[in-house]
């Protein structure tokens, strides 16, 4: 995060340095969690260059560095930083500075998650309202019919959440498999959308977010997000919202 002469608002402050979103920032000012040197930080004040922020007692280590990372999840790593989670993908990945996932990918899933260390990035890709492509190879436990393709594709209602998920583009690989491609993340949706059908999924793996692509990127292992991948990424959530997220 790069500081000016002109400040920055602390809500941005804290967002930028990978506390918590914006609109969580203002809940912990409002709450008197975080000070600027000394003093009790307010809604819209600004941090000055060579002051210190505290959150929560903590003092906040302002990065100029940005991090975006892809990393390729293994089955068996939970999706969070929660550090009680014994397989949570913080403490298996190790990065050496702060980071979180940008969303999740469950448990018994693979393939590609991203993780950042900035709060406003992470909003603009996990909120549903800005119908973001996620790209998914599936295996089922038995052979695809045509009907199960065109169903799945105008969209599935799903009775425990009570919510029909959004249309999306699929394809069929070969007998037991597919891909798909998703613009909503709700709880394990794959998995449901086929249990509608009569279907298991036996493998799941995510290949795409937007345009980050998992290619040859080995199974535990993570990278840099490209700066000609950073930039397409930015221009495509430049329109996206922070604001309360729809399904």
């Amino acid at each position: 995060m790069s500081n000016n002469v002109e400040g920055v608002r602390i809500n941005k402050y804290l967002s930028q340095a990978g506390v918590c979103s914006r609109r969580a920032a203002d809940e912990h000012i409002a709450n008197g969690e975080v000070l600027i040197d000394d003093v009790v930080a307010e809604s819209g004040m600004k941090v000055m260059p060579g002051q210190k922020v505290y959150f929560k007692g903590k003092l906040i280590n302002s990065e100029d560095e940005f991090i975006l990372i892809a990393f390729n999840k293994p089955v068996g790593i939970v999706c969070t930083a929660e550090k009680r989670e014994k397989d949570n993908i913080i403490d298996y990945i190790n990065y050496p500075k702060r980071i979180f996932p940008i969303g999740r990918l469950d448990k018994n899933s693979q393939g590609l998650i991203l993780l950042t260390n900035d709060g406003d990035i992470f909003n603009k890709i996990i909120r549903g309202s800005n119908e973001h492509e996620k790209e998914y190879i599936v295996k089922v436990n038995k052979p695809i019919t045509d009907e199960f393709i065109e169903q799945m594709s105008k969209g599935v209602y799903i009775e425990d959440l009570d919510k029909t998920t959004r249309p999306c583009k699929i394809t069929k690989v070969n007998d037991r498999s597919f891909k798909i491609i998703l613009t909503q993340g709700l709880n394990r949706q794959i998995r449901r959308m086929c249990k509608v059908f009569g279907y298991r999924v036996t493998y799941l793996k995510r290949v795409r977010i937007m345009n980050i692509q998992l290619r040859d990127l080995k199974v535990g292992e993570y990278r840099n997000v490209t700066s000609s991948e950073l930039k397409l990424l930015k221009s495509k959530i430049s329109k996206s919202t922070n604001g309360p997220r729809r399904v």
